[in-house]
């Protein structure tokens, strides 16, 4: 019986070549604007217990639903080259 080949895996294999990642930690952040001019809102995450960071920035409301997703689910995973947060994990067939 023949053996498969495995697949070529391209190396070497750095951090910019992982493309999704778990969110180990989060902070909300507010930075002033110019007076009289609006504030902005930012999320960083710490993804991989800190082998990578992303800034995103998001409205008020972003930020109030993200805040209840990130409180009441265990497992968050970052999509690095999307930029997509995904919110917990179900085991296929349940």
């Amino acid at each position: 019986m023949a053996r498969a080949t495995p697949p070529k895996v391209t190396q070497p294999v750095t951090d910019d070549s992982i493309k999704v990642r778990q969110l180990s930690h989060y902070q909300f952040s507010w930075v002033a604007g110019e007076p009289a001019a609006p504030g902005t809102l930012t999320l960083q995450l710490v993804l991989d217990e800190g082998a990578w960071e992303e800034v995103l920035t998001v409205d008020a409301d972003d930020a109030d639903v993200l805040q209840d997703l990130l409180r009441s689910t265990p497992t968050v995973h970052y999509d690095v080259s999307r930029r997509t947060l995904m919110f917990g994990v179900t085991a296929v067939g349940t």
